[in-house]
């Protein structure tokens, strides 16, 4: 799968910050110093109280037990470490440059690892695990706004959980989000958005004003260098189940309250377009397209190390967040060009002796007109990238760029883009695919 920065362990992350607020109750209890993770009485209560506030409003009832703790920065460092990453080995951080340089997001040699360790560490402000039934609300040096903001947030997911089944019922899972990336980021979406559409209400109806000040506070002083220096694409990535998950689920929201939330998850969205696009949901599913194993064609040396399906959402970061900041189109444009998406299924395979990789990338657009729009933005895209095409055709152009590749080929309602080591292999793969 090529790597989403949603995270299985759903986060809400610091960057996501909340309106304005009216009511007003007591100062925020101050944490116990040298207990880090122990949890007063006064906490406790004040949990007991927004988790009660939280069910008030969202409307879906405690059916289940979860446990709940409070880190110290230093805790969710080391918890990053262990868990979000611990599975996380350099041969896959490896693969997962080269996919992502096949694409054009990426440098093959960029520290994905230290990158996404103090990513998480900077920007995490609790999370939820669905698998151990865990609830962390990392600490400052009070329970006050921030904490609560994110305990209503987190307590959302426990929720979601105990009403859903996430890993269960909604087949949300390390192992799912593997098989099938794009499925996972929709699924990341509704349930990151129903949170926040839920923090947003609690916020809205029984923050203090104190809360207020200790979120603007923080939200004016908050530095994020990470986050700042991130490649284009992550940081867009990082924050699409917080924006266009709560733009989707507000849409929901707005057809029908939480009653019309709650029923999205019997019919989960399955693709970015619907998270992109929610009137178009649930109709608007895609196309499945499958792609021939291509190691016959290619020869001894070539192993597959990623398949998948991209979605509109990666494909819009393809063209508009790449690596090559002269070659970014328009965002708009870039938009545009992405939205006809009707489905899409990629290759990835890696000749470890020859440091050479083969891409494909073969999308169904949902009308040829779709095609054609998005046939002309790639090549602009391509034009600033590569230069001027080395070939060109009716439906077909081509690209040197060093020791790479590239073609794309159009049909009435299908582009493939290949990337390979020479024009032959290029086009050995076109031969293999099928097509005319």
């Amino acid at each position: 799968m090529i790597w989403r920065s949603g995270n299985p362990e759903a986060a809400r992350p610091f960057s996501d910050q909340p309106a304005d607020s009216l009511t007003e109750t007591t100062p925020a209890p101050t944490l116990d110093s040298g207990t880090a993770g122990s949890i007063s009485p006064q906490i406790l209560a004040e949990m007991e109280l927004i988790q009660g506030q939280v069910v008030q409003d969202r409307g879906l009832e405690p059916a289940g037990v979860f446990t709940r703790t409070l880190f110290t920065s230093e805790q969710l460092h080391q918890h990053v470490m262990d868990d979000f990453l611990d599975d996380y080995s350099q041969e896959e951080m490896a693969q997962d440059g080269i996919v992502l340089q096949a694409f054009g997001l990426l440098n093959a040699d960029f520290d994905l690892y230290t990158f996404y360790l103090d990513l998480f560490s900077e920007n995490i402000a609790g999370f939820y695990d669905n698998e151990t039934k865990e609830m962390v609300v990392v600490q400052g040096s009070r329970f006050g706004g921030l904490e609560r903001l994110t305990y209503a947030h987190e307590y959302t997911h426990a929720l979601q959980d105990q009403n859903y089944d996430i890993r269960n019922g909604l087949g949300y899972s390390d192992e799912t989000c593997e098989a099938d990336s794009e499925r996972c980021a929709a699924l990341t979406a509704l349930l990151e958005g129903d949170a926040s559409l839920s923090e947003m209400n609690w916020f809205m109806n029984h923050a203090t004003s104190q809360d207020r000040t200790d979120i603007f506070s923080f939200s004016d002083t908050f530095e994020s260098p990470t986050l700042d220096l991130a490649p284009a694409f992550i940081a867009e990535d990082f924050l699409f189940p917080y924006q266009q998950g709560f733009d989707f689920v507000q849409f929901i929201y707005d057809q029908g309250g939480w009653q019309a939330v709650d029923q999205a998850y019997a019919d989960p969205p399955v693709s970015t377009e619907q998270i992109l696009h929610p009137e178009r949901y649930p109709q608007d599913r895609p196309v499945p397209l499958d792609l021939p194993d291509l190691e016959a064609v290619l020869g001894d040396g070539w192993e597959a190390i990623d398949q998948g399906v991209m979605g509109e959402w990666y494909l819009y970061l393809i063209l508009a967040q790449g690596l090559d900041k002269k070659a970014r189109l328009d965002e708009k444009d870039a938009a545009s060009a992405a939205e006809g998406w009707g489905g899409d299924a990629y290759q990835v395979y890696y000749n470890r002796e020859q440091d050479s990789t083969v891409m494909v990338l073969q999308a169904q657009w949902e009308t040829s007109q779709d095609t054609q729009e998005f046939a002309d933005s790639f090549q602009k895209y391509a034009r600033d990238r590569f230069g001027r095409p080395v070939e060109s055709g009716p439906a077909f152009n081509a690209w040197q760029q060093g020791v790479e590749y590239h073609s794309l080929y159009r049909q009435s309602q299908t582009t493939t883009w290949i990337l390979g080591p020479d024009q032959g292999t290029v086009e050995a793969i076109w031969d293999r695919l099928g097509q005319p």
